[in-house]
């Protein structure tokens, strides 16, 4: 090979070079790489870059097209014999046919199958689907934040997603109903739809806000026709909303928001709270707090307050007066429940039960083995431990063999105790006078009021429908918001109220009893369940059911609506579970809990 400097001999020697852009049987890359810092034999100039692209997709294209190659003869025989067979390689081998069936990672997914390319017609939508699933990613809590900070926008987006809430067979009852069944759990907020509108609910005049304050103050009982015509001209049924959303809370700090306690210091963090780090200033608002909780627990003995709330940073505990929930003395349930608290409890003389577990153990379990509802994992006795070592001296042994000492026996048989910690088979019960008991022990107890973080030194929060000593009376956030829905012949009109606060029993059925007139019998609701209290509708052992005039006789001053009163009376039905949606048709109650 002839080496010159001339350009015939320069545009040769560009023509032989290699595909890693080097001269062939040339050393001066290598001397380059030498001399020049930084300098790499393998670089490519950006047109040769986009010359290699060009060929790779023009191969692919190729290969997605190839010739129609004539199957083997007994391919042919399998399928006019009507055998279903695998595609033929030829048109789905390597680098050929559809580029979404091509092979795929195996271990990607264990059942091997490939994604669906698009979803079946009679399936759920994608939103639904994320919306049925109990775990949430990343994004879904960013929405949670996004609700907590624009409620209004976020209340449309929900009417706009759910016009009206709709019941599969297996949710809706065997039975309709024309009331509701008693939901002792504390919701978060509701959200009633209807084709309706809630107009009247807004803006209330000067002289019907406080003739609900007065009818509130005064346990006024309001009576409405089954049907109202016109709801934004009836005073009565504006004055009877605003009875219905008021309660009463201690203590009250309004910058604070002490409703829910459990899991709530992600919103108290940042806030202003000048009894953290001062003694004397806890020791003061601790002392308000035990007037307070013992004026409710007398109101309570002496019939005049049906029920209240203490929410705590750790645990909730639901008050209730004799006569209530088929139970003719005072009861409590406390949930959820640790086991430090429950030895605190036996220490001090209280006597309570596990309503979800059996007395001969610390489990419920059935000789079968089946495991516990709701995705409970399954949890054996520990009967065989409890048995003695006598079987070592059967055998002559006892002496050779160690036995384990007592702590380990005791662990082991406290192991399940420990497990159900935190959880709805945590609920304690306590009735009759050990209620007294328990309030001296809440009133002493240093594991009441949180030693740390935002809600350190803050008492817990006392709710109650009635008025009580150093109480505060505060009202529910009701809104109406009127939205456009797609419908078949174009738009329609969508109305919906929303009402958010800590809504106890009571207000939840005033409330769904004024919308049952005001819109004619008609609407849709989804109710948010604060879930710790969920577990208040387990059914209790019933001692003495109380008629309804022996009801009204002695829980007649309690403050509550007579319906209302006698829809608390029965007897709980919906077990660990709460009411979540409930529809309203032709004044009959479908609801899902």
């Amino acid at each position: 090979m002839r080496v010159g400097g001339g350009a015939a001999s320069g545009r040769g020697q560009r023509a032989r070079e290699a595909p890693t852009g080097r001269p062939v049987g040339s050393s001066a890359p290598r001397v380059m790489a030498l001399s020049v810092p930084g300098y790499s034999p393998s670089f490519r100039k950006p047109p040769e870059t986009l010359r290699l692209r060009r060929k790779r997709v023009r191969s692919l294209e190729a290969a997605a097209s190839p010739r129609e190659q004539p199957e083997p003869a007994p391919r042919r025989a399998a399928l006019a014999a009507g055998l279903l067979l695998r595609p033929f390689p030829a048109a789905t081998g390597r680098g050929g046919g559809d580029p979404a069936a091509a092979r795929r990672n195996p271990f990607a997914r264990l059942d091997n199958r490939p994604p669906a390319a698009a979803e079946p017609p009679d399936g759920p939508p994608r939103g639904q689907q994320e919306a049925q699933d109990p775990c949430l990613d990343s994004n879904q809590e960013n929405d949670l934040l996004w609700e907590e900070k624009f409620p209004e926008r976020t209340a449309v987006a929900e009417l706009l997603q759910t016009p009206q809430v709709s019941f599969s067979k297996s949710d809706i009852p065997s039975s309709e109903s024309t009331e509701l069944p008693v939901d002792w759990s504390i919701k978060t907020r509701l959200l009633f739809t209807s084709s309706q509108p809630f107009t009247w609910a807004d803006h209330l005049k000067a002289q019907e806000e406080a003739q609900g304050i007065i009818q509130h103050c005064r346990a006024t009982e309001v009576t409405l026709p089954q049907s109202i015509q016109d709801p934004k001209l009836s005073t009565e049924l504006r004055c009877a909303f605003q009875q219905s959303l008021l309660y009463w809370l201690h203590p009250a700090f309004p910058w604070l928001p002490l409703f829910p306690r459990i899991g709530a210091d992600r919103k108290m963090t940042g806030k202003i709270s000048p009894w953290s780090n001062d003694e004397t200033l806890q020791h003061i608002l601790m002392s308000d707090w035990s007037v307070s909780f013992t004026s409710l627990y007398n109101l309570l003995k002496t019939k005049l307050c049906p029920y209240f709330y203490v929410c705590t940073y750790q645990f909730t505990i639901l008050f209730r007066a004799a006569g209530l929930a088929g139970n003719d003395v005072i009861t409590a349930l406390m949930s959820p429940t640790t086991r430090g608290i429950r030895e605190a409890m036996k220490n001090e003389g209280i006597e309570f039960s596990l309503p979800l577990i059996k007395e001969n153990g610390y489990q419920k379990k059935k000789t079968s083995g089946t495991s516990l509802g709701n995705g409970e994992e399954q949890v054996i006795s520990d009967d065989d431990e409890d048995e003695s070592f006598s079987w070592l001296e059967e055998i002559g042994v006892q002496d050779k063999i160690k036995k384990p000492d007592i702590l380990s026996i005791k662990l082991r048989k406290e192991k399940h105790e420990v497990q159900m910690d935190h959880r709805p088979e945590s609920v304690v019960l306590v009735k009759g006078m050990n209620t007294l008991t328990l309030l001296n022990f809440l009133i002493n107890s240093k594991s009441l009021i949180a030693s740390s973080g935002p809600q350190a030194g803050l008492p817990p929060t006392l709710l109650s429908p009635v008025a009580f000593r150093g109480a505060t009376m505060q009202m529910l956030k009701a809104r109406s918001v009127n939205v456009k829905t797609q419908a078949v012949s174009g738009y329609k009109d969508q109305f919906s109220l929303e009402i958010t606060g800590p809504i106890m029993p009571h207000s939840l059925h005033s409330v769904t009893m004024l919308l049952k007139s005001s819109q004619n019998g008609s609407f849709s609701a989804g109710l948010y369940t604060h879930e710790p209290t969920a577990v208040f509708n387990i059914c209790l052992p019933v001692n003495k059911i109380l008629d309804k005039e022996t009801l009204q006789e002695e829980l007649g001053n309690c403050g509550l609506h007579p319906k209302t009163l006698d829809q608390l009376s029965q007897i709980p039905t919906l077990g660990k579970s709460s009411l979540r949606l409930v529809e309203l048709s032709d004044f009959v109650y479908n609801w899902r809990s």
